[in-house]
């Protein structure tokens, strides 16, 4: 039996001109799932007001961001994307998109199609399920693939924060500096308006149930109880003690509530209360990207150090880490 593989990650600009992240951001913010208002009030918004203001500001942090080989995301993909191949072998064709802009899921899927196979994994690189992210990525691929006159089995990884190797890897990546040698140590994850974390539950809200110390049955799918459990997971592996990390929400978007407590905040906070030293994880990202390398690596340093602290060191994301690769083909071998 032959198997496909389709990796999935977000997204990104084709070029650091502020013409591709403009189109990158018009596709982006105008999904549905990403903001998930009224359809008229979401056209207007997005493309009345954020897109034109916004795409020059983000072209400058994306110059930034971009190396010699392009855009870390799209490089560390194509990189696990060949080295998940080596490790399955020719039972399965694996390939890479991107649920906006280039290469897209359709262009994957149209390769995977071709190669007429008995069974689809599908795996985006979101390690909590969140509707905006995971969501997406899956309802953009079953939309292509119903298109199909013969459509084969299709199997799904909605999200895989316990997967042990993942903890692992992150903690690996920790172990890479002196953690011993930090005062504090934050878990900065990507933030989410409330009201979507709300729609999750048939009954009640999300600050009706206690995420931040448990997940249920009722939370399993809650974006925010995933992450908490992330870094009370990554702790223990590390030796953390609860009083020395704290769990943080970055990148929020407009005036709506947003998950918190929010991370800039907790880096400035913290670096006014005497904390000279922090060292921190961004767990939602397996791939250095704009909210790693220059939202972390840079935005939050500057905040850091201007309000008297003296380093903010970030954790490299798994990127193309030897044992990530091996995570992604036991989730494959699993299914």
């Amino acid at each position: 039996m032959k198997t496909a593989v389709l990796l999935i990650n977000l997204g990104t600009p084709d070029s650091p001109s502020t013409s591709d992240v403009r189109k990158y951001l018009f596709q982006f913010l105008n999904d549905p799932r990403v903001i998930d208002i009224p359809w008229l009030a979401r056209k207007l918004l997005v493309n009345g007001i954020i897109v034109p203001f916004r795409a020059p500001k983000s072209a400058k942090i994306y110059k930034e961001l971009w190396t010699d080989e392009g855009s870390p995301l799209l490089t560390y993909g194509l990189k696990i994307k060949h080295q998940l191949q080596q490790e399955l072998g020719d039972d399965f064709y694996v390939e890479f998109g991107m649920r906006y802009k280039n290469p897209s899921v359709q262009s994957a899927l149209d390769r995977i199609q071709k190669h007429n196979p008995d069974r689809i994994i599908i795996l985006p690189l979101f390690p909590h399920y969140a509707s905006s992210s995971t969501g997406s990525a899956i309802q953009e691929a079953m939309e292509i693939i119903s298109k199909w006159w013969v459509i084969p089995n299709i199997n799904i990884i909605s999200q895989f924060y316990e997967e042990e190797g993942y903890i692992e890897a992150f903690a690996e990546r920790g172990r890479e500096h002196d953690i011993e040698s930090y005062e504090h140590v934050l878990f900065s994850f990507h933030g989410l308006p409330v009201r979507q974390l709300d729609k999750v539950y048939d009954q009640g809200l999300c600050a009706d149930h206690d995420c931040e110390n448990e997940v249920t049955s009722e939370n399993k799918f809650c974006y925010k109880a995933a992450c908490y459990a992330t870094a009370r997971i990554i702790a223990a592996k590390l030796n953390i003690p609860a009083e020395k990390f704290t769990v943080a929400f970055q990148s929020r978007l407009g005036r709506d509530p947003w998950i918190q407590p929010y991370s800039d905040v907790i880096v400035e906070e913290k670096a006014k209360a005497g904390v000279k030293r922090m060292l921190v994880f961004s767990p939602a990202f397996v791939a250095d990207c704009l909210e790693t390398v220059v939202e972390i690596g840079s935005e939050y340093k500057e905040i850091f150090e201007e309000h008297g602290g003296e380093k903010l060191q970030l954790v490299e994301s798994l990127n193309d880490h030897p044992l990530w690769v091996k995570t992604l083909k036991k989730m494959v071998l699993d299914q």
